[in-house]
This record gives C-alpha cells, structure tokens and sequence, in this order.
C-alpha cells in the first residue's frame, strides 16, 4: 500500500475514531500491526486552534509515521490553511473528513453532508491539494442516504482534484452505523478509479478481512470500532492474510501487560485525573468479552486513581489466567 511517497508497512489501517485516536491508540496499534493510523479528527474552525483538546491532538512526538491528520470542515479556504497548520505541525498526510454522521458535524454542512454538495466537494479537495506539497486523502460514505448513493461520483471528484487514496465505509451517512455494510458500492468505486481505496466497515476478524478484500478488489481495509479493546486485530490480520491461519488467542496476562502499558501512556498523555477517566472507556472495551468483566467495570468506575486502577486490572487478568489453566 502506497501513499504518495509512503510506502506502508501493510495495508491494514486504524480509523479515525473521535475520542479514540489519540496518539497513544494510535501508537500501539502500529506497534501491534497496522500499517498506518490516522488521528482524530481537527475541526478546521481557527476559533478552536488553541483550545487544550486541539493543541494535544496536534502532538504526534514519537509516532512513527507518516502521520496522517484527519480535518473538518467546509469552507475551501479555512480547510486549506488548516492543512496548512497541520503540515507545520508535522502531519505528512492530510486526510479530508466527508464521512463522519454524526448530527453536530452533519449540522454545520461538514462530514458526511458534504456529500450533498459536490460542486462543494470539488472546491474544498482543490483548495487542500493545492495549498500544501504532501498527500492528501479522502474518506467519505457511499452517499447520504440509499435513494443518494453518490460515492462513485464523489470518488470521481476526489480523483480528479488530485487525492491520493479514498477510504470508504460502506453505509450511507443516513445508514449511521445500523445494518449491514455494503460492499459492492466500494467494489464499484474501485473499478472506477486509478487511486487506491481503503474499504471500511464491518471488517470485526481476520475473515472478514479477506473476504471484504476479495469482494471489493480494495487496495487496503481500515479497521475502526473492532479495534476498540482489541488493538491487536491487526497482527490477527496480517497473520491470517499471510497464512490462511488464524493468530493464537492472546493469553490473559499478555492482555493484561498490553492494557496496562496503554494506561501507562494514556496517564502520561492526559495527566492523572483525565488520564483515569479517559482510560475507563479503554478498560472496558478490553473486559467486555471477559467473564466476570461486568463486575469488574462497575469497580473500576469508581476508581480515581491510577494506582487503583492498575491493581485492579492485575487482579482481573490475573484471576483470569488463574481459571483459564484450571479449565485447560
């Protein structure tokens, strides 16, 4: 997978995922095997630029790169000169925000809305492209709704203002996150164009994986939701994609030892009281499959400390590990 002048260690990428793709998510899932994350998304609006929450999402010290920074927007010149600033922050990728649903952004004729203007569409892409000299990509939806299913035009768009790669989550912006991901629509996306597209949803295991590669011709997948409590899909990934065999299943203690030092980071990213509180989440994504894990998060949702919550989690995994070699 080629981006530009960045050549990927694979194909597996981590979506960018509001509240979660924060520098130490996105560490250590290229430490546990995708080829590229990109960040949070930036708003583009300049009143935001020296808010706490903007100024961390803009330190990517110790990432291995390229750095992909994902921004929002919809007006062409305030997107060109956010680029801008991100470039100068040490993004070596620009990703361009037409696919998040969500109705705060869709308010504001940003995200996934831009799908309805393509003339718009047009605008913004040209004015990124042409205002900074690295690759710029795109991730959108198949459309706003199934009667305005426009992605192969937008595609065509995208191609043609000089995107260098178009990621695609296979649900129309009025679909959310509900049914079934289509895939013939990123299919048809694919035949259509030269540029490398990223196929995006719904893609949970290693099987799925392939079969959304082999079902869309894609040149890479992007892994989002799944990842959640479970960064290490993408070494489940490759593995398969390699083998045809499925990876070991992680031992609890080695669960353990990966989730403790995302906190570690989590804790020296944020500090400790928003660390704790931003590592709830995280704990319970990682237990939710876990037997005894609804009990488990009830205990450490009253936890305000770091400490505290480390003896927990060693105390959890750790009597996992205890009944899981009884049972063997």
């Amino acid at each position: 997978m080629r981006i530009g002048p960045y050549q990927l260690d694979n194909n597996l990428l981590v979506a960018p995922m509001a509240g979660v793709t924060d520098r130490p998510f996105r560490q250590l899932c290229r430490r546990l095997g995708a080829g590229m994350a990109v960040s949070e998304m930036i708003s583009s609006d300049s009143s935001l630029r020296g808010s706490r929450k903007t100024v961390r999402r803009l330190d990517f010290e110790g990432e291995p790169g390229p750095v992909s920074v994902q921004i929002l927007g919809s007006d062409p010149r305030t997107m060109a000169e956010a680029a801008r600033i991100n470039v100068g922050h040490g993004a070596q990728i620009i990703d361009i925000n037409m696919g998040c649903p969500a109705k705060k952004v869709c308010k504001v004729a940003a995200g996934s809305a831009l799908l309805m203007d393509p003339p718009l569409v047009g605008r913004i892409l040209e004015a990124v492209v042409q205002a900074v000299e690295i690759p710029v990509t795109l991730k959108i939806r198949t459309g706003w709704d199934p009667q305005n299913r426009n992605g192969l035009e937008i595609a065509r768009i995208a191609e043609a203002s000089g995107v260098q790669a178009l990621a695609v989550h296979g649900r129309t912006r009025a679909c959310g996150f509900s049914g079934q991901a289509e895939y013939d629509t990123i299919r048809l996306i694919k035949q259509s164009i030269a540029i490398p597209v990223i196929a995006n949803g719904d893609i949970d295991s290693p099987e799925k994986a392939k079969k959304v590669l082999e079902q869309t011709g894609a040149d890479a997948i992007m892994v989002g939701r799944a990842a959640q409590g479970r960064p290490w899909i993408f070494r489940e990934i490759a593995h398969y994609l390699a083998t045809g065999e499925k990876h070991s299943p992680p031992h609890p203690e080695w669960i353990r030892d990966i989730l403790l030092g995302h906190l570690g980071n989590l804790y020296a990213f944020y500090g400790e009281f928003q660390g704790v509180r931003i590592a709830r989440k995280h704990i319970a994504w990682y237990s939710k499959t876990q037997p005894g894990g609804a009990l488990f998060r009830q205990r450490i949702n009253t936890t305000d400390s770091t400490e505290k919550q480390k003896a927990l989690i060693v105390d959890f995994f750790d009597q996992l590990a205890i009944n899981k070699e009884r049972a063997a």
